[in-house]
């Protein structure tokens, strides 16, 4: 089977979280030359009308509990919540998911041309395949990396190991009559039905 690549897939919400990292990246390095300016003995006075980093400063170092009422912390409180909520859900939207792409397959490459096969042909030959035998009354296929999963739904619960094994090998011969590569094909049984339930005990 041909190799699949990794695709990382993100979230069109995580424009919130790199919008926030952008504006903190934006805030250091303001406040970082703003510090270079006082290094390079820029007036105090001059740095703070261009940051007002000291009238900030002042303000808060002025404020008393008088100043910090039950309003004021029952509006911090909620804003801190609702802030953490937002920060949180952004960060778990910027956590990329990786998937494997589907690509087709590549049956043939020579002079004449390419032959090649999409992964749903694969699947839907297997899932044919597999349904061949009469025990077996639904197949799901899910083509992998280098292996062919294939999801059986059992008519009679009885006949659960030999429906597996045909259903392997009937996947086997389709794929060498359609010219696929075989590789791994793994059978997986996923559901009987109720009526038949009682026969597996």
């Amino acid at each position: 089977m041909l190799r699949q690549r990794i695709r990382a897939r993100t979230s069109p919400l995580a424009a919130i979280g790199w919008v926030v990292l952008v504006l903190f990246a934006v805030a250091l390095v303001w406040y970082g030359l703003m510090l270079l300016l006082l290094a390079l003995k820029v007036p105090p006075g001059t740095v703070d009308t261009i940051s007002g980093h000291r009238t900030a400063f002042d303000f808060l170092a002025g404020l008393t509990p008088r100043d910090i009422g039950s309003e004021t912390r029952l509006i911090a409180g909620i804003a801190g919540l609702v802030a953490f909520l937002l920060f949180a859900f952004a960060a778990l939207k910027m956590l990329p998911r990786p998937h494997f792409t589907r690509g087709p397959m590549s049956l043939a490459d020579d002079e004449i041309g390419t032959i090649e096969m999409r992964p749903r042909a694969v699947e839907r030959i297997a899932e044919i395949a597999a349904r061949e035998d009469p025990a077996v009354s639904a197949a799901a296929g899910r083509l992998g990396n280098e292996e062919l999963t294939v999801n059986l739904h059992v008519s009679r619960a009885r006949e659960v190991p030999e429906a597996m094994h045909e259903a392997q090998r009937h996947v086997r011969e389709a794929l060498e009559r359609h010219g696929v590569p075989a590789g791994t094909v793994n059978v997986t049984l996923t559901g009987f039905d109720r009526a038949t339930r009682r026969e597996l005990s």
